[in-house]
């Protein structure tokens, strides 16, 4: 056996890729980038999205942006009192748990696209969202409010 077979490492013949991507693959050969790259042109969580269109490339970088923004904030939010118990706040927080790590793994697929833009992105976005919500600088978010005793377990967040 050489060494190509024992690592697994050898691309398949050509007549042997099957269109599995939604393109026929021998009439358009699609490529995926296992390193970073610079560009406007990938694809990133779809097929041919966001395309060669600038425009989109930008959409593309703002959502991802505000995905990391939004998973920083629910992470750090408290959306039921400490002292509450019951089923509906198990399930809220159960809920809220299942979006945030639904969140995490869409972002982490679309890093897994290799653009660094999109890396930078879900960076900035992350670190924006840390800086708004978790760093204290901008006022105590989560916490519910001194006069909130009594109120309904399921508070407002922030």
């Amino acid at each position: 056996m050489d060494m190509q077979g024992m690592t697994g490492m050898a691309p398949p013949p050509a007549d042997k890729i099957s269109p599995h991507f939604g393109h026929d693959m021998k009439k358009k050969k699609m490529m995926m980038h296992m390193t970073f790259f610079w560009g406007k042109d990938g694809s990133i969580l779809f097929t041919g999205w966001p395309g060669t269109s600038t425009g989109m490339y930008a959409l593309a970088l703002a959502l991802t942006f505000a995905l990391a923004v939004l998973m920083e904030f629910l992470s750090r939010c408290r959306l039921v009192r400490e002292d509450s118990s019951g089923a509906v706040v198990g399930l809220v927080r159960t809920a809220a748990h299942a979006v945030r790590v639904g969140l995490a793994y869409l972002i982490m697929l679309a890093l897994m696209s290799f653009n660094g833009g999109v890396f930078l992105a879900a960076v900035a976005g992350h670190t924006v969202g840390f800086l708004i919500f978790g760093s204290g600088v901008f006022g105590k978010f989560g916490s519910l409010p001194s006069n909130a005793k009594g109120s309904d377990p399921i508070s407002a967040c922030c």
